[in-house]
């Protein structure tokens, strides 16, 4: 049985395109289990108590240390946990919602979602892990000169050790119906 994270970032619960379509992502797979975070509850930036306690090692880390950590574990667990990663990623003002980036800020952790080797190359810690990021917007389509979204999302979750990475986008007025075609061509 296949365990997806379900990350929504629209501000938008009600008519919000891309949850819809991170909807019909998920409905391909009818026997698996879902965590869902909606990242319009809130997601705290970072802080200087939580720099601090990325920094103490753990056996040293205080009541408030673990206190700063404790939403970003529970993110990082949710990402090690998952086997797919549906990420539901409106575009606004060329990019991704500030939420989601706050909660990327949370899950990248040095030694443990990522690390440097000896020669100072990065290796991502959050491997076999497939990933589909549904988009939705007005006007900015993926891989256009403005799209600061896709390519910063390939980039930040290939960091991490996530690789397998696929786009759906609606743009545009006949954005949702090529959507749909690619959720359908989607290997369950």
């Amino acid at each position: 049985m296949t365990h997806i994270l379900r990350i929504d970032s629209s501000a938008r619960a009600d008519g919000s395109i891309s949850r819809a379509l991170a909807d019909k992502v998920i409905a391909k797979y009818s026997d698996a289990t879902v965590t869902t975070r909606d990242l319009a509850q809130g997601v705290p930036h970072l802080t200087a108590a939580w720099t601090a306690a990325t920094f103490t090692p753990p056996e040293a880390r205080t009541e408030d240390d673990n206190a700063a950590l404790d939403l970003s574990d529970q993110i990082v667990a949710e990402v090690q946990q998952a086997e797919l990663i549906v990420i539901s990623a409106a575009t606004y003002n060329f990019s991704i919602p500030s939420t989601l980036k706050a909660w990327i800020d949370q899950l990248a952790r040095a030694g443990v979602t990522f690390r440097y080797r000896e020669d100072g190359t990065p290796e991502g810690l959050l491997t076999g892990k497939r990933v589909i990021v549904v988009t939705a917007s007005a006007g900015t389509p993926v891989g256009a000169p403005h799209d600061f979204a896709t390519p910063y999302l390939k980039f930040i979750l290939g960091f991490l050790g996530m690789t397998d990475v696929d786009f759906i986008s609606a743009t545009g007025p006949d954005g949702l119906s090529e959507a749909d075609a690619s959720i359908e061509k989607l290997a369950a």
